[in-house]
């Protein structure tokens, strides 16, 4: 039995992928930093290997509702590359709440994979570069690596340049 909807998921999709566990500091205030700090030398990856999943708010467009932004941890998003990516003029940070309630996780534990509500995904462009990437396996202290075709291929993404 898998661990968590993200590992069923891509178990189910058959899709190869390894998991990582590092152990998970309660008071830490960047868990894609922590994950960073936790894997990179002992799986020799660098940080832009490793991606926060975001969820943000799109108003108007073709399709206005909650979304996922996927960009390297050292990486902030453009909110405004996002939205154009997904076909919305606008794009906020989504409330806590509502994130939980939507994709079933909890915050620091967000993966792109196996939400409850499958949500439109912009993955920044800059995880092609890798042979693979580092998501959040829907735990904190859990992440899951992956080649960046099979992450696109997981979550329907669309690859765009949203990482500032």
């Amino acid at each position: 039995m898998a661990a968590t909807p993200a590992i069923a998921a891509l178990e189910r999709a058959q899709i190869a992928h390894t998991v990582h566990r590092y152990d998970h500091d309660p008071r830490s205030e960047s868990y894609g930093t922590e994950a960073v700090e936790a894997l990179a030398d002992e799986l020799g990856i660098v940080a832009g290997q490793v991606f926060k999943t975001l969820v943000v708010e799109l108003a108007g467009g073709d399709r206005p509702g909650l979304a996922v932004a996927v960009v390297p941890v050292p990486c902030k998003l453009s909110l405004k590359a996002a939205a154009a990516a997904l076909g919305a003029p606008k794009a906020k940070m989504a409330e806590a709440k509502a994130v939980t309630r939507s994709t079933g996780y909890v915050l620091g534990g967000v993966s792109p994979v196996g939400q409850r509500t499958r949500l439109p995904t912009v993955l920044d462009a800059s995880a092609l570069e890798f042979d693979r990437v580092l998501c959040s396996a829907g735990k904190r202290g859990l992440e899951i690596a992956l080649a960046p075709a099979d992450l696109v291929a997981a979550t329907d993404a669309v690859v765009a340049d949203i990482a500032v």
